[in-house]
């Protein structure tokens, strides 16, 4: 919760540094910026998944059956993004596809779009991003006993391994806590592929 409050803090001083125009000139062009945050935050993306040997052993203990909710979570975000897409017209299927493709990886993601597809969609992004991070660590409780144990993993998408670990663990029980690593090592790794594929379309 600190962590989504920061970056949207962040957000906020941004969008008040842009409308004021009080960048300094020496800083040089926005989009050069984003380009090399974004390979700053990739690599270490890559440093981070690299240096955590522990999550990869703890997927050899997942069952088989379960290993299939990663898979699960992606599909279903897709299909319901594809029917919330008739809502926003203006940003047609493949760029909400692009925002639903985040699964909560709002900094990766809204980087993502806003170097590809310019900085209104990017926007949608890290807002609707953080709105899924932020609802499941709000409503893991409610989402647990109305659809099942499982439920809150699949609502965390790429965060189950770090910041909604935590709530899953206590309203899913520590039974599920590798399965949830597993979940959110998958997704994570599976956004820089999809939005890039979708935001290409």
């Amino acid at each position: 919760m600190k962590g989504s409050l920061i970056i949207v803090g962040f957000f906020i001083v941004g969008t008040l540094v842009g409308v004021l125009d009080v960048m300094p000139s020496l800083v040089g062009d926005i989009s050069d910026i984003s380009f090399y945050a974004l390979c700053a935050l990739m690599f270490f993306v890559g440093l981070s998944v690299g240096g955590d040997a522990g999550v990869l052993k703890s997927i050899r203990g997942v069952s088989p059956r379960l290993l299939l909710l990663p898979l699960v979570t992606i599909f279903g975000t897709l299909a319901g993004v594809s029917l919330a897409s008739f809502l926003f017209p203006g940003h047609g299927l493949a760029g909400c596809l692009a925002v639903g493709s985040g699964f909560g990886y709002y900094s990766l993601s809204s980087i993502f779009i806003t170097e590809y597809r310019g900085p209104e969609l990017g926007t949608v992004a890290l807002l609707a991003n953080i709105s899924r991070e932020l609802i499941t660590l709000l409503c893991a409780p409610l989402l647990a006993r109305w659809f099942g144990r499982l439920a809150p993993i699949s609502a965390g998408g790429a965060t189950t391994m770090d910041t909604t670990l935590p709530v899953i663990t206590l309203v899913s029980g520590r039974e599920y806590v590798v399965l949830s690593v597993f979940h959110g090592f998958l997704v994570d790794f599976s956004v820089p592929f999809l939005v890039t594929f979708f935001c290409s379309l």
